[in-house]
């Protein structure tokens, strides 16, 4: 079962309104609030429940420095946290001038808490999506992707076109899949229908692979990039951070 694709639709336009209350310059996806001089955006750790969502968000908020972040919020459910939390990190520079201050989501994994996955998701700037290694999570995994594609298809988005990275976790454990199966099952790839992108372009993070190629049939097909992480002890967390981050600033330069 491999993610539907989607039609392209854009992706960060600014609109002419403004917040009265606020005072803040509303975006499709970010917020530019002037006072400060910062540029809001927002980041939703998505996947199965118990994935490592929330295990990516703590690390994180342990990590950087007290007087960068806001305070973490926890919502709990039966199971599981939703969190939030915002920082302004010190070393990713500005855009025209406006310091880029980052909101990280996690949503509840259950499916029977899809209502609050649609509204975490709301104006969404980048996405992460964790998924569980483990082989006997697989069937999790897919359907999570499945109702992420869903879900960002409600609001008009498209996932293929906006920020978003693969994080495979969990893989210190014994019964992880490989990740030839969990790239093949989660980030086969969609069509690139644009023949002016129709250009090999390397995988800056995995040598010898690419984000964008050819297939043997003749078809270009891009793939979202992707880290391996053992959550818990934090390896891989800053390096998927790093590169939505990244493909956020680019998608607002």
């Amino acid at each position: 079962m491999a993610p539907r694709l989607m039609s392209i639709c854009s992706v960060a336009r600014m609109t002419k309104s403004t917040n009265s209350s606020t005072g803040e310059e509303e975006l499709d996806v970010s917020m530019i609030n002037y006072a400060s001089r910062e540029i809001n955006c927002k980041i939703v750790y998505y996947g199965p429940g118990l994935g490592g969502k929330t295990t990516n968000l703590e690390h994180v908020y342990g990590k950087v420095k007290p007087e960068t972040r806001g305070k973490l919020i926890s919502l709990a459910t039966e199971t599981e946290r939703t969190l939030f939390f915002d920082f302004l990190p010190v070393d990713l520079g500005t855009i025209r001038g406006f310091k880029t201050r980052f909101h990280l989501y996690t949503v509840p994994g259950q499916v029977y808490y899809n209502a609050s996955r649609k509204l975490i998701l709301k104006n969404v700037d980048g996405i992460v999506f964790v998924g569980d290694s483990q082989a006997e999570r697989m069937e999790a995994n897919l359907e999570s992707m499945q109702n992420l594609y869903d879900n960002m298809t409600e609001y008009g988005y498209d996932l293929t076109q906006m920020p978003f990275v693969i994080q495979y976790n969990k893989r210190d454990l014994a019964n992880a899949s490989p990740i030839e199966d969990l790239q093949a099952a989660l980030n086969p790839g969609w069509e690139v229908e644009d023949a002016s992108k129709h250009r090999v372009q390397p995988d800056p993070y995995h040598a010898g692979q690419n984000l964008v190629e050819q297939l043997p049939g003749g078809e270009w097909v891009e793939r979202a990039p992707y880290f391996e992480a053992i959550a818990v002890n934090g390896d891989g967390v800053f390096d998927t951070l790093k590169a939505v981050s990244k493909l956020v600033l680019k998608a607002l330069a």
